[in-house]
């Protein structure tokens, strides 16, 4: 009887043994890119925030988007944005080489397919700082299959409207006009933040760098799971 029973248990125990081994071989089989698409309205910090997630973490990677605005003092071409003529703007578009581009503010902008999927492949995870039309873009691009990943949305919204403008004008790069109009637009798109998956509240840079990581640190998980 007590043979019977350390035998029973030495059964279980290998099974359960079996199932996890089980489970580990398929989580490494199903290791998978995962695309973070972080938006906001202009102002609302995305780059400060996405700068310091990817200090936080060096195997996030940064989807570097295409733009035809001139750069501003510090950027470099093929680190903050590949800056392109818009003459080559417009071959890329004819060439559907971009998972979304809008116009805002006057200036193309556009994610690469390209960028997206070669990071993707190697099973890493991608930060895609775009603004609420690009977001809204890369949904139907899902949405329709063109591309194919597990992806989330994450919103960052200022703590208020007040800080938001003082944001804007605080940076200096645009006239008195351009940033009102900034403004204006910004607080339209804030109506659109119930559409994403989370919500995170700029206050703090490192703050919302940490929240952002915590909520990264879960789908991916939740990628191996399902």
């Amino acid at each position: 009887m007590i043979l019977f029973e350390y035998t029973s248990r030495s059964l279980i125990c290998q099974a359960y043994r079996a199932k996890i081994m089980l489970f580990m071989a398929k989580k490494a089989r199903k290791k998978r890119g995962i695309l973070v698409v972080v938006s906001g309205p202009s102002g609302v910090g995305k780059s400060t925030v996405v700068r310091r997630i990817l200090k936080l973490n060096k195997n996030i990677k940064l989807s570097v988007s295409a733009t035809t605005r001139p750069p501003r003092p510090g950027e470099t071409h093929g680190e903050h944005y590949y800056f392109l003529s818009q003459e080559e703007f417009d071959q890329k578009v004819r060439n559907n080489e971009f998972v979304e581009w809008a116009k805002v503010h006057g200036y193309y902008y556009g994610t690469l397919v390209s960028t997206i999927k070669e990071q993707l492949i190697k099973g890493g995870t991608t930060v895609c700082e775009v603004d609420v039309q690009g977001a809204a873009s890369i949904k139907e691009v899902l949405g329709k299959g063109k591309l194919k990943t597990a992806t989330v949305f994450i919103f960052l919204i200022p703590p208020s409207v007040d800080i938001l403008a003082f944001r804007l004008k605080k940076r200096k790069t645009e006239n008195l006009e351009v940033v009102n109009y900034r403004l204006r637009a910004a607080i339209a798109e804030l109506q659109v933040m119930e559409k994403y998956d989370y919500i995170v509240v700029n206050d703090r840079v490192e703050s919302a760098a940490e929240k952002i990581q915590a909520i990264i640190n879960v789908e991916k998980e939740r990628t191996l799971l399902n």
